[in-house]
């Protein structure tokens, strides 16, 4: 509530009027050489790319200059944002990470894309549509997704094949697949079939849907994590934990625990980001696999990384250019190009099915799979409370893992918690 309110006076949830759109009409005309702000998150892994994107920008568009500015983390770079709107000093053109898209939306920061989409022709059908929907937000299109990832289970193929086992499909296969693959010496597991991250409800959320229940009602006034569809998930994990299967890691170091014990062999098998196929690829002494995450009820799995959007408190001739320099990050004439320098997954059809996009596929076979997927990776629970009241299920999720609680006694209460800060909204 204290994040709305500081964002708050910056508008009416980024609505463009007749007279905005007129300005923007007048700024495409306009050749006038103009500098714009770029804030984003780029880890320097990605700089090359970035920097390849900025020169063939400023090639077809020799007036503009994109002053690229990085921000720090994810959460550096929000915090930064907030004080630059309550400042009234904001850049053009900046990263969003998608979970809070919905909060500096519904807060009136973020433009309205669409009469530029309109205006430009842009083909939105070309994008994954969950994807593009991460970054809409209550019938408007607040940004465009550009360093997309989803969690895919990323696993030991030289060791599933000498045990003649497939990663599982569908939930009835992961019993199966846990009894093949897991293995104790003196009542002790010495390698787990599976790992779900702890850490992030990112990797969890997905999971609670697929097994047919939700983290809210249809209206999105309360949680319905205590009933029976959406425990499914959580006391399937406290299972499989129990019997020693399933690896689930939990706070500081957890990551790079877990992507060292796979490497080491005592995982077989680790849900991570899309975005770290490359280091795992790199660091393995064996051959790893990519596989969709399994379904039940359904097989989704959810969109992370960020997307670019452009600030509504810009002026007309820099929105112009922020929205030039938003279309083209996001064309379909850079997209593998892009995809493969910062190591995030392309988003538009066209340039997959291209001679390109084959090409790509032949360099990075294990990148086919989430293609196989392309438009079963969904936009994540979107409501402006999500960052906080996550937070809820998550310390649930930490009991589990570290204190070896059930988690159907607790869930009660976490939703109760996240039912009080729904009421602030």
């Amino acid at each position: 509530m204290a994040f709305a309110s500081i964002l708050g006076c910056s508008g009416s949830g980024g609505s463009s009027s007749s007279g905005d759109i007129l300005d923007a009409e007048e700024a495409a005309q306009d050749t006038t050489p103009i500098t714009i702000q770029y804030w984003h998150s780029h880890a320097e892994a990605q700089l090359e790319g970035l920097d390849y994107m900025l020169a063939e920008f400023h090639k077809k568009y020799p007036y503009i200059t994109v002053e690229p500015v990085f921000q720090g983390a994810y959460v550096d770079l929000h915090k930064k944002l907030q004080a630059a709107v309550a400042a009234k000093e904001v850049p053009a053109v900046t990263n969003v990470e998608v979970s809070v898209l919905p909060n500096f939306a519904d807060s009136g920061v973020f433009a309205d894309l669409t009469p530029y989409i309109e205006r430009d022709q842009v083909d939105l059908n070309d994008f994954s549509q969950g994807m593009l929907q991460a970054y809409a937000y209550n019938g408007k299109q607040y940004g465009l997704p550009l360093i997309v990832s989803t969690s895919v289970f990323i696993y030991n193929k030289t060791l599933l094949d000498e045990l003649g086992v497939e990663p599982p499909q569908t939930w009835d296969d992961i019993e199966a697949y846990n009894q093949k693959v897991a293995l104790k010496e003196g009542g002790q597991t010495t390698r787990y079939a599976f790992s779900v991250p702890g850490w992030d409800t990112w990797y969890y959320d997905p999971w609670i849907s697929n097994g047919g229940g939700s983290i809210l009602n249809e209206d999105m006034t309360a949680s319905t994590l205590d009933q029976p569809d959406s425990l499914r998930w959580i006391q399937n994990f406290y299972k499989w934990l129990q019997d020693g299967s399933l690896h689930m890691g939990f706070g500081k170091g957890a990551s790079g625990d877990m992507r060292t014990m796979f490497l080491e062999g005592k995982i077989a098998m680790v849900q991570h980001t899309s975005a770290v196929i490359k280091t795992y690829l790199e660091s393995a002494n064996f051959e790893v696999g990519v596989s969709f995450i399994p379904g039940d009820k359904e097989r989704k799995s959810h969109i992370g990384g960020a997307g670019i959007v452009l600030m509504e408190g810009a002026d007309a001739r820099e929105k112009e250019a922020g929205w030039k320099f938003i279309e083209f990050m996001t064309s379909a004439e850079h997209n593998i190009n892009w995809a493969e320098k910062v190591g995030y997954l392309p988003t538009r059809k066209s340039a997959i099915e291209s001679e390109e996009g084959k090409q790509y596929f032949e360099r990075q076979p294990q990148y086919r799979t989430v293609f196989e997927h392309f438009d079963d990776v969904a936009p994540r629970l979107q409501h402006p409370a999500y960052p906080e009241f996550s937070e809820r299920y998550k310390e649930v999720v930490g009991e589990m893992i570290l204190n070896g609680k059930d988690p159907t006694s607790l869930m009660p209460e976490a939703v109760k918690q996240i039912n009080d800060i729904l009421s602030d909204y």
